[in-house]
């Protein structure tokens, strides 16, 4: 099988990992799985896939915005989709910069991801609306934003936003994207 119809797949979830994997294999792609950043460093000594997804909350000192920089730097073509439950612009905006060529939220499935990966350039036809950013969006980018930058820490994060650790929780709880 050529590397093109290769897909890594990092994800600290074992179960979402596993149900990704079967998913893609049934579309004729040659799947390996990497649950951190190491792991995904010592598979691409063996493997060249031409294909990514990355989840951006992993566990441990895992990031995976790290993850997309490292692969990113290992071949500028490969085609990196990132997936989280924590979606804000913020880490949007980084993980393209990073190299990603799509940012999607959970829950998405194998058809938006492949979608993703055929879908590279971007859309000038795409509308453009009026809305204005609510303040609780506003604020449930600016927790997320400084989440990511505390390398989800939620108690760092609670102290940067000068809020008590428990009412950041019971933010995230509510919002939390599934």
């Amino acid at each position: 099988m050529s590397a093109e119809r290769q897909l890594l797949i990092i994800e600290d979830d074992a179960a979402f990992a596993r149900t990704l994997c079967r998913s893609f294999e049934r579309r004729n792609y040659r799947v390996i799985l990497a649950s951190n950043l190491e792991q995904a460093e010592a598979l691409l000594q063996q493997h060249s896939p031409g294909y990514a997804v990355v989840d951006l909350k992993l566990d441990g000192n895992s990031s995976g915005l790290a993850c997309v920089q490292m692969l990113h730097k290992h071949d500028p073509e490969m085609l990196i989709v990132v997936l989280t439950g924590f979606a804000s612009i913020g880490t949007a905006v980084e993980a393209i910069k990073l190299g990603a060529c799509h940012y999607l939220a959970k829950p998405s499935n194998t058809d938006d991801i492949e979608a993703a990966f055929e879908h590279v350039a971007g859309n000038s036809e795409i509308e453009v609306t009026n809305r204005s950013t609510s303040i609780k969006t506003l604020e449930w980018e600016r927790i997320h934003e400084t989440l990511a930058e505390t390398g989800f820490n939620i108690s760092e994060t609670a102290r940067r936003l000068g809020m008590h650790r428990r009412t950041l929780a019971r933010k995230l709880e509510k919002q939390r994207v599934k």
